[in-house]
């Protein structure tokens, strides 16, 4: 998992500046931040390498079929 940059302090920054208290800023603040770090995020480069695994994945098993309806058609 790619880890995706989160400045915390301009977070609480904006949080006070909206009028909300500051425990509750850094509270809310390390809130979202855990929540990132918890969930799976998949980024361009994550979608780009699976895109390729799966093309690699696809264009074997084509290969592969291929060759068996080849073996069968000359062995039948």
């Amino acid at each position: 998992m790619t880890a995706i940059p989160f400045d915390t302090h301009e977070f609480i920054q904006t949080l006070e500046a909206s009028g909300i208290p500051d425990a509750h800023a850094e509270a809310i603040s390390l809130a979202f931040k855990n929540a990132q770090h918890q969930a799976e995020v998949a980024t361009k480069a994550d979608l780009g390498q699976l895109e390729y695994r799966l093309t690699v994945r696809t264009g074997s098993m084509l290969a592969a079929a291929v060759v068996l309806i080849t073996a069968l058609d000359k062995f039948l």
